[in-house]
């Protein structure tokens, strides 16, 4: 299984897969979690068909998983608040996390990421029981109904780890479901890289990485922001921690900066010189 993801882009397939095929990458797909194309079969069809074409040339050259079945996708995200008061809002982000779901089982994806959809900052001690029993309960379910897939939750701007670690410890034992780390977006919080990893460490199941100023989520290169990748390798290595990571930048250029800073530096999950 593909220890390291990138995001695709349709425009430049070709330069995609043979940088996903030299570094043995698999792709996670930014594509599905608009309500316009959560609401139009016809643009899913087409989205899907584009990525096929391609994706059954590379596997035929033995480079790729086959089809789709190693990829991962982004579900719906933005407004989903499945812990709402309003049975109107909550309805809708369930009717959204399902059609994300629904549509990775059709594609034959490994999993699915969501985030948190938690209010940064906002810690009134009915609002996080809310978001912690009802996410439970209905991830929970979703877990059950859809055994094929991972389901992994995204830390987004929330500003502590151990509210999103005290629901991955309710759910433990639910074997489809764990952590999605974003080490960018922990890294804008008021807490250190070491707090987070190892607050999750038990629970992280997939990483995104990306750079950035320590001030906003700006997606840079690896390498190109002010992040402490060595630290980040040092306390993932530390912990244990064996997810694949998703080098969540876009474009080309930017993807094959960061791997090759990656792979200079020996930035986790790159072998570092040491271990050779």
């Amino acid at each position: 299984m593909s220890k390291l993801y990138l995001v695709p882009d349709r425009k430049d397939m070709e330069r995609m897969c043979g940088l996903a095929a030299a570094y043995g990458c698999a792709f996670e797909y930014n594509d599905f979690y608009m309500a316009k194309v959560m609401d139009d079969s016809a643009e899913q069809e087409r989205i899907i068909a584009d990525y096929r074409k391609y994706r059954d040339g590379c596997s035929e050259k033995g480079s790729m998983e086959n089809g789709f079945c190693g990829d991962t996708m982004h579900g719906a995200f933005l407004d989903v608040t499945i812990h709402s008061d309003d049975p109107l809002i909550r309805d809708a982000s369930m009717l959204r996390v399902r059609q994300s779901m629904e549509l990775a089982k059709n594609m034959g994806l490994k999993g699915v990421v969501f985030h948190t959809g938690r209010l940064g900052g906002f810690r009134a001690a009915g609002y996080l029981r809310n978001w912690r029993d009802r996410n439970e309960a209905f991830f929970t379910e979703i877990a059950h109904q859809y055994p094929g897939q991972q389901i992994y939750m995204e830390n987004m701007f929330d500003e502590v780890p151990d509210i999103l670690a005290g629901l991955a410890e309710k759910m433990r034992d639910i074997k489809n479901f764990g952590v999605c780390l974003d080490y960018a977006h922990a890294m804008l919080s008021k807490c250190t890289g070491r707090e987070w990893i190892e607050t999750l460490a038990p629970y992280i199941r997939h990483i995104h990485i990306n750079d950035n100023d320590l001030q906003n989520d700006l997606h840079l290169a690896v390498g190109a922001g002010k992040l402490d990748w060595q630290e980040f390798d040092r306390l993932i290595r530390q912990c244990g921690i064996e997810a694949p990571v998703l080098v969540e930048v876009n474009g080309y250029a930017a993807q094959k900066e960061s791997l090759q800073y990656m792979k200079s530096n020996g930035i986790y999950p790159m072998e570092r010189e040491r271990d050779k």
